[in-house]
């Protein structure tokens, strides 16, 4: 299929989704996600990416550190700030980190990252969770360190449903901020619903948590798709968006674009200033080319790829 057959007119009629100045300058420096898999699918990242996208790359269990290395050494080498995932219970040791740092930093330049716990339940090694990786040391020379954010909870950390130990999680890593010389923000899980992101934002705010949010969007997909990595990821109250329209016949086929969600973030951050959103991270989970193609028809000039000043046409595909 064809990228320009694969996305559709915006879910809304809203007049207002046909002003792209308002995405443009909330989309503005826009972040994005990569697999090893997934990045060896682009041909040029050049071709699809604005100059300094930063770009995560995540690490799953069973990718190999040679794999990862490899993947931040080719985007790098095309000239985009590279963040890998630390995930702390993937890891085994404090030797492990050390090589895998010392490989990321020699290879590939790096000096940033996004601690995370990781996806497994328990942890092979001796970390379970960011703080104890950051109490290594080794990440003293990083000059920006993310850590996760959860609007909807996060029942691994609570699994009563409560938000108690990921604030305390929180009012750690607000403190460390501000021992630290690196920059520290808060990258966040997916999600399809602005009041819940708009209510926790305020939340973390009245708690005196000031991290800038960077917060996770997942990029136009099949409704099936999004609605699988909905329930591995454990996404909560806003998944109803999806529920909701799966329930409509006449769009079930249609592939879920993210034009409503970040229109209400952007009218809200611009009608509150002071508003913790500092940056929109994609999940690119109907493809890395999907997206990055959606932002540049939604979002002009904060999408505009590298080789557009170049002469070079748009990937179509990824």
């Amino acid at each position: 299929m064809g990228l320009r057959s694969f996305l559709h007119k915006p879910d809304s009629d809203n007049p207002e989704h046909q002003n792209s100045g308002l995405l443009e300058d909330f989309l503005s420096g826009y972040s994005i996600e990569v697999m090893p898999r997934t990045a060896a699918k682009v041909e040029r990242f050049r071709d699809i990416l604005p100059a300094g996208t930063r770009v995560y790359i995540a690490h799953i269990d069973g990718t190999s550190i040679d794999d990862m290395v490899r993947t931040a050494r080719r985007v790098a080498e095309e000239g985009f700030p590279v963040m890998p995932h630390f995930p702390a219970r993937l890891i085994r040791n404090k030797a492990e980190l050390a090589e895998w740092i010392t490989r990321y930093q020699g290879e590939a330049g790096v000096d940033q990252g996004l601690l995370l716990g990781g996806g497994m339940n328990s942890p092979i090694g001796e970390f379970a969770d960011s703080m104890q990786l950051v109490e290594t040391g080794l990440f003293d020379s990083f000059k920006h360190l993310n850590f996760a954010g959860h609007p909807e909870s996060n029942r691994d950390i609570d699994p009563d449903g409560s938000d108690r130990m990921v604030m305390q999680s929180l009012r750690w890593k607000q403190a460390f901020s501000e021992r630290t010389d690196a920059r520290v923000a808060l990258t966040t899980q997916f999600c399809f619903s602005s009041a819940p992101v708009i209510a926790w934002a305020d939340r973390l705010a009245a708690e005196g948590i000031d991290l800038p949010l960077h917060i996770g969007v997942a990029g136009p997909a099949k409704l099936h798709t999004l609605i699988k990595y909905s329930l591995s990821c454990g996404i909560g109250p806003s998944m109803r968006v999806l529920q909701r329209r799966a329930k409509d016949i006449t769009r079930l086929m249609l592939p879920h674009e993210p034009t409503e969600f970040l229109h209400e973030l952007a009218a809200h951050k611009q009608r509150h200033p002071d508003f913790g959103i500092e940056q929109v991270h994609f999940f690119p989970l109907g493809g890395v080319g999907v997206t990055t193609q959606w932002v540049i028809e939604n979002a002009k000039a904060a999408g505009r790829p590298v080789s557009a000043d170049e002469g070079y046409p748009l990937l179509q595909g990824a």
